[in-house]
């Protein structure tokens, strides 16, 4: 079973915001903001709901960047190991 180097903090991302260009926070995994307890459902039932089609085929994790600074999100797919 493939699994997110974010979340298991295996890697780190370094992406820069593109208003300020100050760094990006990593503020996890989008499904965590879609249900407040989702993170009690298996991996798989979580990228069946969470608004991207591919997550579970294409074994991506989303995670939503954002800045401290000028509010600025987005969100960035990371391919799980």
């Amino acid at each position: 079973m493939a699994v997110c180097p974010l979340c298991n903090s295996l890697k780190t991302l370094e992406v820069y915001c593109p208003k300020c260009q100050t760094l990006l926070e990593d503020s996890g995994k989008v499904s965590d903001y879609l249900d407040p307890y989702g993170h009690y459902n298996d991996e798989e039932t979580v990228k069946m709901g969470d608004g991207y089609p591919n997550t579970a085929k294409d074994q991506i994790c989303p995670h939503l960047m954002v800045c401290k600074e000028c509010g600025h999100d987005e969100v960035h797919f990371i391919k799980e190991e």
